[in-house]
């Protein structure tokens, strides 16, 4: 049976595992490569943000929206960003906080994706 997130390790294990399925899918991995030259200190904000989203710890500095923003995303993106995460925490969690991860990925992603599109100017607005 599989553990539960617990600590910062897990939350390490999960961004690594996470972020080398997205460096290799063909739809958002390419919107990634051309914004990220060194990974290191984009997986190292993410142990941080992370760490703060699931346990409260300080030491996250950032507007998460404002870096996606300018990228050419859109619903899809968002879909794929999801199943790729969800199948990460499945692969090495079982839990309460597993769950919980996923649903709070899932509110993120909604969010950025509602504003993103108000952004842009929905199919509802007219824009003169």
């Amino acid at each position: 049976m599989k553990a539960d997130i617990n600590n910062f390790e897990d939350i390490v294990l999960f961004v690594d595992s996470f972020y080398s399925k997205v460096k290799e899918d063909e739809l958002i991995g390419p919107i990634f490569d051309a914004v990220i030259t060194d990974w290191n200190p984009h997986l190292a904000k993410m142990y941080d943000f992370w760490n703060a989203v699931l346990f409260g710890i300080a030491g996250f500095k950032g507007n998460p929206f404002a870096r996606h923003a300018p990228l050419p995303l859109e619903k899809p993106h968002f879909e794929r960003w999801l199943i790729l995460f969800n199948q990460t925490i499945d692969e090495h969690f079982s839990g309460e906080l597993a769950d919980e991860t996923k649903k709070k990925a899932g509110m993120m992603a909604e969010m950025f994706l509602s504003k993103l599109s108000h952004m842009k100017g929905g199919s509802d607005r007219v824009i003169v």
